[in-house]
């Protein structure tokens, strides 16, 4: 006979299986190696984890004492969960005088984080949470990691696809010729684009639309234009972009192009 079990802990990880064997004799416990995907997961089952973690979704650095207050913790449990989102790999942890500064450790934990979060229902706690006003930004047009998201990145997406600067290829998109051409137009180095250690072009599910936006490099790129060029700007405090009155005649056009 063999039994399978596996027991949460208190800290919200989980022990591993344990096979149960018998042999003519007591029982033999043979403890399984942990698998990588269940301990990372794991990580995500706890809600202050997964507030501080939404929080740092914008790509930035934040002090322990200001994710400890998005994730209404106190000060010694923010820093026992850091430490394991540390330990972990998923965020990264660095030192600037008196005080230490977190943020995400790879454009792909905000990849996991937002596709995590497209199968929520409801909304996710960022949304729920916010004013209606800042609500209503944020699933408007708001940072993914360092990409655009939300309803106008979404909208962004399907423009360039229909107008042939992208074209879906598996799960992501590529540059078409002519897309390559309007990055290069605009002074990007696709090549080296191409070459970092990373997605060049994701497509990104949107955890309010439900359709793909841009991520990867590309996005990276495209954010970086629209930014830039004063199209749009941070809100402060918040993962929200507002978009400018030049934006506004700059987007209309480039929507509808």
């Amino acid at each position: 006979m063999q039994m399978l079990n596996a027991r949460l802990n208190h800290d919200g990880t989980f022990q591993p299986p344990v096979k149960r064997t018998r042999g003519g004799g007591p029982y033999h416990e043979v403890m399984f190696a942990k698998h990588p995907v269940a301990e990372i997961a794991s990580l995500f089952a706890d809600p202050a984890r997964v507030a501080m973690l939404m929080d740092l979704l914008d790509g930035g650095s934040r002090p322990a004492g200001e994710l400890a207050r998005e994730a209404a913790v106190s000060p010694q449990a923010a820093s026992a969960h850091l430490a394991k989102l540390v330990e972990a790999g998923l965020v990264m942890r660095s030192q600037q005088g008196r005080h230490r500064y977190f943020r995400l450790a790879s454009p792909e934990v905000g990849v996991a984080l937002e596709a995590l979060a497209a199968t929520a229902r409801p909304a996710p706690r960022e949304l729920v949470a916010k004013p209606v006003d800042e609500a209503g930004m944020l699933r408007f047009a708001r940072t993914c990691y360092d990409h655009l998201a939300g309803v106008l990145g979404v909208r962004v997406a399907t423009a360039m696809e229909k107008n042939d600067l992208i074209e879906p290829q598996g799960q992501n998109f590529s540059l078409t010729p002519r897309g390559e051409q309007w990055f290069k137009e605009r002074g990007y180095d696709v090549a080296a684009a191409r070459s970092q250690r990373r997605q060049f072009a994701r497509r990104c599910l949107d955890w309010t639309e439900r359709h793909h936006h841009i991520g990867g490099a590309v996005g990276a790129m495209l954010l970086g234009h629209f930014l830039r060029y004063g199209w749009m700007v941070r809100c402060t405090g918040t993962r929200a972009l507002r978009v400018t009155a030049r934006g506004e005649r700059e987007l209309e056009r480039f929507l509808q192009s």
